[in-house]
């Protein structure tokens, strides 16, 4: 099961984190990817390294052509890039508030909208979006990103209802804390141990357990999953 072999697989954001471990989970499974990030250097596992910024329309169309004219086909798009610029509500930034939805919701937008058009014309086609609990819960020091997240999955159902008749599924996956070099940093302090007391699994998540739900969605067997958002948060949510 779950086997990509013929599939081309464009990931944002795999330099480093969930992006990387979709990267190489996806490859594993016969995939050949393409890893985008505003960063190349990272990206040395995949089958083609390019630069992007993902806020930039220019750039995203651009990311989308390469991979293109470089495989020939596009039939997996994970949009993994973001940021996470937090600070109390009354505080926040407007420069940080605008990167925030810049990168996580216009960026993947952006990129799903140029893979979009590509795969509504092949007649095939799996879009993962990363959104977050956040997307659900409100979270202290998180007024942009959580707001950026929740954006995630209307937009997901929105596209999932337009290109679902020409074969393209589009969902969103939505962790907790992730255990990722970042995560570990954020969460490693009394917050994190408050945290994780809150999940009913009583953890956080392993980058693997992400990229196997991102596997599970870009899948032939995920065909009848369409505008869903899947949980793996631990429980948080269910509460």
């Amino acid at each position: 099961m779950f086997d990509l072999t013929g599939r081309v697989a464009l990931v944002t954001g795999a330099a480093s984190g969930i992006g990387a471990e979709a990267a190489a989970a996806l490859a594993a499974q016969g995939a050949t990817v393409a890893g985008a990030d505003l960063k190349e250097d990272g990206l040395a596992g995949c089958a083609s390294a390019h630069r992007v910024d993902v806020a930039d329309p220019d750039s995203a169309r651009a990311c989308v052509q390469e991979v293109l004219d470089r495989h020939g086909r596009l039939d997996v798009l994970v949009n993994s890039a973001g940021v996470a610029l937090l600070a109390p509500a009354r505080d926040l930034g407007i420069v940080e508030w605008r990167r925030t939805l810049d990168v996580n919701l216009t960026g993947s937008w952006l990129m799903a909208q140029a893979a979009g058009r590509v795969m509504v014309g092949a007649g095939y086609g799996r879009i993962v979006n990363l959104a977050s609990q956040a997307a659900s819960s409100g979270l202290e020091n998180h007024a942009a990103y959580c707001a950026s997240k929740a954006g995630i999955n209307g937009l997901t159902r929105t596209l999932a209802v337009e290109w679902g008749p020409h074969g393209v599924t589009v969902n969103a996956i939505s962790p907790t804390v992730v255990l990722t070099e970042l995560g570990r940093a954020a969460w490693d302090n009394p917050a994190g141990e408050a945290h994780r007391a809150e999940i009913p699994a009583r953890r956080f998540a392993e980058p693997s357990e992400i990229a196997a739900a991102v596997v599970y969605l870009a899948s032939a067997e995920a065909a009848m999953v369409n505008g869903a958002e899947l949980k793996v948060d631990g429980g948080f949510t269910a509460r």
